[in-house]
């Protein structure tokens, strides 16, 4: 018998290393030796992302000094596998909301040239693909501040470089790339982007994402038209029209910049990982796959990563199993879109934190007691 296991990470009390570890401890006490075992740690593009990929590609860890939302020298990470030329770059290791105290937010001002400083080492690594998750970021400057970075000029119509900030996108007069970094065109380039939101509008980019960033009531509509104005540009010069594109709001319109200069797709971020991890052919012939997450619930099915691995593994017909750390309001929605059973580990009531900090023995036992039921049922051969 096969089984594969293939969880995310339980928020603040296990990775998905540790997670995979613990259902594998809790199945092998019960089922027999002869069973095959392949532990998969997933994430979705969100927390332990990066983590995960580095393991599937034997990454290892590349510091780089950049520059923050504000500009100021920091030392961000990246990380990258010699081996298949890949590099792995998150937009929050130079970009990100938590480099900055709640007063230093002000998506007027910050910029995203930090993460174009990031590509740029990676390129001079080698670079053949890089995976590039947009999540946490701290900018509303249309991805400009990184494509600044990698060489596309941006003038105001005194023929001057515009300022950084969200709100300075008004001043572009021109839009020059013809010293975009020529070795882009030899790179692959796959975006972890779960956001479908357009760029403008009620439910675009600022609107929605701008008061996480510290934009006031009044800065919204200002940021907004700093935003149409700019993509009226890439409209009028590059003769791409991407503002409604699905994820062209992502990341205060990093989407739109990888959308409109680097003509990239935006991808879910789990699907991302299923591909990188090749769990489609790792779930060959097996007869098992077990997955979960710290919580399940209803908004699992919106591209979590218990949905994707249910997805991949029903296309062959593979039962599959979740185990959360709590199953939340109508988790039963799950059950139509792939997943067989849900259970969580919870065993008696408890408050958060002795649930957090006991997880791995939870889940340990939870797996055992779901791998008693399963010799009841199972050809165990």
């Amino acid at each position: 018998m096969k089984i594969v296991i293939a969880p995310d990470s339980f928020k603040e009390s296990m990775s998905a290393r540790q997670a995979a570890e613990a259902i594998h401890q809790g199945f092998s006490k019960v089922l027999p030796s002869s069973t095959v075992y392949d532990l998969i740690p997933m994430a979705d593009g969100g927390e332990g992302t990066t983590e995960v990929l580095m393991e599937a590609l034997k990454a290892s860890t590349i510091e780089v000094d950049v520059k923050d939302p504000l500009l100021r020298d920091i030392r961000a990470r990246y990380a990258y596998a010699q081996h298949n030329q890949t590099a792995i770059i998150e937009m929050a290791a130079a970009s990100g909301l938590d480099l900055l105290s709640t007063n230093e937010k002000n998506p007027m001002t910050t910029s995203s040239y930090g993460t174009g400083q990031l590509i740029n080492h990676a390129l001079e690594q080698g670079a053949k693909k890089i995976i590039l998750g947009i999540g946490g970021s701290a900018t509303n400057d249309g991805g400009v501040g990184m494509l600044q970075a990698l060489g596309v000029k941006f003038s105001d119509s005194n023929h001057s470089s515009i300022a950084p900030g969200g709100i300075h996108l008004l001043d572009i007069d021109n839009i020059d790339i013809s010293q975009l970094n020529p070795k882009l065109k030899d790179v692959e380039i796959k975006v972890a982007c779960d956001v479908t939101n357009p760029l403008l509008g009620d439910n675009g980019a600022t609107a929605i994402y701008g008061p996480q960033k510290g934009a006031t009531a009044k800065m919204i509509p200002k940021l907004d038209t700093a935003l149409s104005h700019y993509h009226d540009k890439i409209k009028l010069q590059l003769e791409k029209d991407v503002k409604d594109v699905p994820g062209a709001g992502a990341a205060g319109g990093m989407g739109t910049a990888l959308l409109a200069f680097l003509d990239v797709d935006l991808t879910k971020g789990i699907d991302v990982v299923l591909e990188e991890t090749r769990f489609t052919s790792r779930i060959e012939n097996a007869d098992l796959v077990v997955t979960g997450e710290g919580k399940i619930d209803n908004q699992t099915i919106l591209g979590k990563t218990p949905i994707g691995v249910a997805r991949a593994s029903k296309q062959i017909n593979i039962p599959v199993i979740a185990i959360g750390g709590s199953l939340g309001e109508n988790y039963e929605a799950v059950y139509d879109y792939g997943i067989d059973s849900a259970f969580s580990i919870i065993n008696q009531p408890s408050d958060l934190k002795n649930a957090l900090d006991n997880g791995y023995e939870l889940l340990t036992k939870t797996a055992h007691n779901i791998a008693r039921t399963l010799v009841l049922n199972l050809p165990l051969n």
